[in-house]
C-alpha cells in the first residue's frame, strides 16, 4: 500500500526527485574521498613533512567540502519541498474523496478517524518520504562507496566487514518485525483517544448536567493510557535498539584498531590507510544506521499508509450519473414511489413501499412517531443516501441521474441539527449563493424572522459566528440556516423538524411569512408539532416507516387514528378541531 500511495502520489514530482538524487550522489561522493585525502596528508606530508603537500591537498579537502555542503543543502531543500507537496496533495485528495461521501460511508469510517487519517497519518507518510528523500538516498550510495574504498586501502581487513554489517542488520530486523503491530495499535488507539475527546467536547452539556464528570475523566484516562502503553512499548524497542547499533558500532572500531595495528607493525598497511580505513568503516556503520532509523518508520508509515488508502478506495455509495441530467424544465415536484431503504447492517427497512407526491404551491408535511422514518425519508431527496429500493422523482427524473450541482440548485434542505460555520452571518447566510446582496440577505432574515436579533448584533451582517454557531441559542440558529436556505432559493424546501426550537408564535409568523414569500415552490416539512403542520395542504402520516394515512388536518382525525393519537397526546378534543 505504501508503495502503491507514493507512486501514484509521487509521478508529479520526479524531475525534483531526480535532482534530489543526483545532489545526495555528488555530496556522498565528496563524503568518501575526503579521508582518502585525508590518509595522502598523513602517508605523504605530516610523515614526510612536506609541508607544501599538506597545504595543497588541504586546500582541495576545502573545496570539496564546500562542494558537499552546498549539494546536501540544495538536496535537503528539494526533498523537504517535495515531501511538503505530496503531504499537501495527500490531504486534498483525502478531503475530496470524503466530500463525496455519503452519510453511509461518513459514518462507517467516523469522523474522528478520518480527521486522524488526514492529519497524524498523512504526517506519518510525509515524514517517511523527507527522511527518504534528505537521508535513505545517500545511505546506499554512502554504504556501496565505503565498502569499495575500504577494499581500496586494505582488501584483508576488509573482512571484517563480512561480520559486522551481517550482524548489525540481523540485529535491527529482529527489532523492527515487533515494531509493525505495534505501530498499527499506536493509529487505532490515536484514533480512540480522538473520538472519545471529540465526544466529550461535543457533549459537554450533557455530561454535566448529569454530574458525569467523573466517569468522563476515567474514560479518558482509560484511553490515554492506552496510548501510552503501546507507545512505551514502541519506545522500550527503540531506545534497546540504538544501544546495539553503538555497541556494533564500538566493537567494529576495537576490531579494526587491533587487526590494523597488526598490519602496520608487519608493514603491510600505513597509518594513514588504517585511519582513513576507519572513517569508511564509519561511514558504512552510519549509513546502515541511517537505514536503520528509516526501516523504524517505514513500519508505522506503511500502517499509515494503508489506512489513507482505505478512505482513498472506498467508493461512495452515492454514485453520480454517468450522463447526468444539467437542465430541468418542471417546476419542482417532488415523487417517491415505492421508496425502500436499510440501513448498513440493520434487519430491517426504514422505509417500506413509500409513496408521496408533493407538488408546487403546496405544502406537504410529514408526521409520525420517534422512529418512524421521517428524516430518513427527507434525505433520501438530496441524495444523503440513495434509495434501496423504488425511485425519488424531481420533475419526473431520478435523483440519482442528476447532475449534482443541479440537484443542489434545485433542493434544499435545513437538517434537523442546523450548522454554523465559523464566520459572520453574511458569510453563512451566503453559503448557497456568494452572489447575494445585502438587501437579498436582510429580506432572508426577515422572513426567518431573525432580522430582529441580528440587527441587536456588534456588526449586523459581519456579526461573527462560532464554530457550529455556539455563540447564538438554538432558535437563533435554526432561523439562520432557515433564512440561509432562502437566500439559496431553491424550488424544493424541505424543513426537517426545524421550527422545534421556537416558541409558537415565531413559528406561526415564519411559516406564514414562508407561504407569502416562497408559496409557489414545493414545501416539505418534518415535525413533530402538530401545530406546525395542521394547516398544511396535506399530511402524511408515517408509522414504523410506512404511509399510513395521507390527507388534511380534518380528514386525518376522522379516518387516521395513528394521526389522531398523535393530536391528541399534544392536544385537547376541543382544540384539535
Amino acid at each position: 500500500m505504501l508503495i502503491r500511495l507514493l507512486r501514484a502520489h509521487l509521478r508529479p514530482y520526479t524531475r525534483p526527485i531526480a535532482l534530489v538524487v543526483v545532489l545526495q550522489l555528488v555530496q556522498t561522493l565528496a563524503t568518501l574521498y575526503l579521508p582518502s585525502l585525508n590518509a595522502d596528508i598523513i602517508d605523504n606530508g605530516v610523515v614526510k613533512g612536506d609541508t607544501g603537500y599538506i597545504m595543497s591537498t588541504g586546500g582541495v579537502m576545502l573545496a570539496v567540502t564546500l562542494v558537499q555542503i552546498l549539494c546536501a543543502a540544495a538536496a535537503v531543500y528539494f526533498g523537504a519541498r517535495t515531501a511538503m507537496a505530496l503531504g499537501r496533495d495527500v490531504r486534498a485528495a483525502i478531503f475530496d474523496r470524503v466530500q463525496e461521501f455519503s452519510v453511509r460511508e461518513v459514518g462507517q469510517f467516523g469522523a474522528p478517524s478520518l480527521i486522524t487519517r488526514t492529519t497524524n497519518d498523512v504526517q506519518q507518510v510525509q515524514m517517511l518520504v523527507l527522511m527518504t528523500l534528505t537521508l535513505m538516498v545517500s545511505a546506499p550510495i554512502m554504504c556501496v562507496g565505503g565498502v569499495l574504498m575500504a577494499l581500496n586501502q586494505d582488501v584483508p581487513l576488509s573482512a571484517l566487514l563480512l561480520v559486522i554489517v551481517p550482524v548489525l542488520i540481523l540485529a535491527v530486523s529482529m527489532i523492527i518485525r515487533r515494531m509493525h503491530p505495534l505501530f498499527r495499535q499506536m493509529q487505532e488507539r490515536i484514533d480512540t483517544v480522538n473520538r472519545v475527546m471529540r465526544e466529550q467536547i461535543t457533549g459537554i452539556r450533557v455530561i454535566r448536567a448529569f454530574v458525569r464528570d467523573t466517569h468522563e475523566q476515567a474514560r479518558f484516562a482509560a484511553a490515554n493510557n492506552s496510548l501510552m502503553d503501546v507507545s512505551l512499548g514502541v519506545g522500550r524497542l527503540m531506545a534497546f535498539m540504538f544501544p546495539i547499533v553503538m555497541v556494533v558500532m564500538n566493537l567494529s572500531s576495537v576490531a579494526v584498531m587491533w587487526f590494523g595495528a597488526q598490519r602496520i607493525d608487519s608493514g603491510s598497511m600505513q597509518i594513514g590507510a588504517l585511519t582513513a580505513f576507519l572513517s569508511y568503516l564509519m561511514q558504512i556503520l552510519m549509513s546502515v544506521m541511517m537505514a536503520t532509523f528509516m526501516f523504524v518508520m517505514v513500519p508505522r508509515a506503511s500502517v499509515c499508509a494503508e489506512r489513507i488508502s482505505e478512505v482513498l478506495d472506498t467508493e461512495t455509495s452515492v454514485r453520480p450519473a454517468a450522463s447526468p441530467v444539467r437542465q430541468l424544465h418542471g417546476h419542482g415536484q417532488l415523487d417517491l414511489r415505492g421508496v425502500d431503504f436499510r440501513y448498513p447492517g440493520a434487519e430491517a427497512l426504514v422505509l417500506g413501499g413509500v409513496d408521496l407526491t408533493a407538488r408546487p404551491g403546496q405544502t406537504t408535511a410529514i408526521i409520525g412517531s420517534t422512529g418512524a422514518g421521517k428524516t430518513t425519508l427527507l434525505n433520501l431527496v438530496p441524495r444523503l443516501f440513495d434509495a434501496d429500493g423504488g425511485q425519488v422523482l424531481v420533475d419526473g427524473v431520478d435523483v440519482r441521474e442528476f447532475d449534482p450541482a443541479l440537484l443542489s440548485r434545485t433542493v434544499g434542505l435545513v437538517p434537523q441539527k442546523p450548522y454554523l460555520f465559523s464566520g459572520t452571518v453574511a458569510s453563512n447566510l451566503r453559503y448557497g449563493n456568494p452572489d447575494a446582496t445585502d438587501e437579498e440577505l436582510w429580506n432572508a432574515l426577515e422572513i426567518a424572522q431573525a432580522r430582529d436579533f441580528v440587527e441587536t448584533m456588534e456588526g449586523q451582517l459581519e456579526a461573527s459566528i462560532g464554530q457550529g454557531g455556539s455563540n447564538v441559542s438554538g432558535g437563533q440558529r435554526q432561523r439562520l440556516a432557515i433564512a440561509r436556505l432562502l437566500v439559496a432559493r431553491p424550488e424544493i424546501y424541505l424543513f426537517d423538524d426545524s421550527f422545534s426550537a421556537l416558541d409558537y408564535a415565531t413559528d406561526a409568523a415564519l411559516r406564514a411569512a414562508l407561504h407569502r414569500e416562497i408559496g409557489d415552490a414545493t414545501i416539505v416539512i418534518v415535525a413533530q408539532r402538530v401545530s406546525t403542520i395542521r394547516d398544511a395542504d396535506r399530511i402524511v402520516v408515517l408509522d414504523e416507516g410506512r404511509v399510513v394515512g395521507t390527507g388534511t388536518h380534518n380528514e386525518l382525525m376522522d379516518t387516521n387514528q395513528t394521526y389522531r393519537e398523535i393530536v391528541l397526546s399534544q392536544l385537547t378534543e376541543q382544540e384539535a378541531a
